[in-house]
C-alpha cells in the first residue's frame, strides 16, 4: 500500500465515541477509502460494552456506519470505492487488531 492511498479524516465534531478515532485513523490508511466523517452522536437505549461498527445504509459514493459503545452511538460517513463486503472485512480486521 502506498502512502498516497491514505484517505482523510474530517474533524467536524468536538465529541467522539471513546476509542473511535484510533480505529478511523487506521481505516483511512486502507486503499480505496477517500474520506471518513464522524457525524452526529446520540444516546441509544441498549448498552454495547465494546466498540462496534456496523454498516447502516449505502450513501452516494460510500456508506453510512453506526458506531456503538456503551449507551452512545455515532454516525460515520465513509466515501470509498470499496464494496460493502470489502468494507465490512476491513472494519472487522481493524476491530480485532
Amino acid at each position: 500500500m502506498s502512502s498516497s492511498a491514505n484517505g482523510r479524516l474530517v474533524w467536524n465534531h468536538s465529541t467522539h465515541l471513546p476509542g473511535l478515532i484510533p480505529i478511523l485513523e487506521k481505516l483511512i490508511q486502507q486503499a480505496g477509502i477517500q474520506t471518513v466523517t464522524p457525524a452526529v452522536i446520540g444516546r441509544a437505549k441498549s448498552n454495547a460494552p465494546t466498540l462496534k461498527l456496523k454498516i447502516s445504509v449505502p450513501v452516494r459514493g460510500g456508506f453510512k456506519l453506526i458506531a456503538r459503545k456503551g449507551k452512545s452511538f455515532q454516525e460515520v460517513f465513509i466515501i470509498t470505492s470499496l464494496t460493502q463486503p470489502e468494507l465490512e472485512g476491513a472494519i472487522a480486521h481493524l476491530l480485532q487488531s
